[in-house]
């Protein structure tokens, strides 16, 4: 049994999302056996909660084992977690901290596996978010997507906005919303191409995004996908993964400087 108290208004759904990834592996199961209980109260559907409301969930051995993600490293100042696909981050972050102080720097998109690094000192905090504001932290990504670009590598610019209301982004030639510079380069091609995604700006979905404005969607997203082939061969997971990230920081983690952190996700 997992219990969690709920620290601002949200939905169940959301809660458990940001919350447990154990159970939101298995969050329509659960409610379906009624194996979610808020403030002692057996639910079976998603419902609002409200701060102070306690919720425990009833695993089975086997749900509870499932990993949301793997420690890849781990020192005084930061740990780097190797996320699973279909985990939020804030889930992550949820669960280490419960191991002990954590900060919070950046995002993976939930259906997106590979990596993430914490603080674990408010210094560090400061130095990490000093360094993704100022570009000093390279992410290399791996993507699978469909058909293969002409070009083996290319250095793409466009322009991207949110549109909030629809959780989703628009990209444009036109200068309208935030500038954004996507380098790619092929790896294999084919039917599907593997492509090494170098981000030069982090924006929301700015890969998944990017690429299928170019018109390279990634195989399985089901936002900005091909949704006839993503069904016709069963794909159900985005395939893209944070594969690689590398710092360049001073101060207190001036000695991580060099040091690549390699996912263990393929494609």
């Amino acid at each position: 049994m997992k219990e969690f108290i709920v620290r601002e208004d949200t939905t169940l759904k959301n809660f458990t999302d940001n919350t447990c990834a154990q159970a939101s592996f298995c969050f329509r199961t659960l409610l379906k056996s009624r194996e979610i209980r808020v403030n002692g109260m057996r639910v079976s559907a998603d419902i609002p909660l409200k701060r102070g409301d306690v919720v425990r969930y009833f695993l089975t051995p086997k749900q509870e084992a499932r990993a949301a993600f793997a420690i890849l490293y781990e020192d005084e100042n930061v740990l780097v977690a190797d996320k699973e696909s279909g985990v939020n981050s804030e889930a992550v972050f949820a669960a280490l901290a419960e191991r002990g102080e954590t900060y919070f720097i950046h995002r993976l998109d939930r259906n997106t596996a590979g990596l993430i690094i914490f603080a674990k000192t408010a210094a560090a905090e400061e130095e990490l978010l000093a360094a993704f504001r100022e570009r000093r932290v390279e992410k290399v990504y791996l993507a699978r997507v469909i058909g293969t670009p002409q070009k083996p590598h290319a250095v793409c610019k466009a322009y991207l906005q949110k549109d909030a209301a629809a959780s989703r982004v628009r990209i444009s030639e036109r200068a309208e919303g935030e500038p954004i510079v996507t380098e790619y380069e092929v790896l294999e091609g084919g039917e599907t191409a593997l492509l090494k995604v170098t981000l030069h700006t982090g924006r929301t979905h700015q890969i998944r995004a990017h690429l299928a404005y170019l018109g390279y969607p990634i195989v399985g997203d089901e936002k900005y996908g091909n949704e006839a082939y993503n069904r016709a061969h069963g794909v159900t997971r985005q395939r893209l993964v944070a594969k690689q990230l590398s710092l360049d920081c001073g101060g207190a983690l001036a000695y991580l400087n060099g040091k690549k952190f390699v996912s263990m996700h393929e494609v």
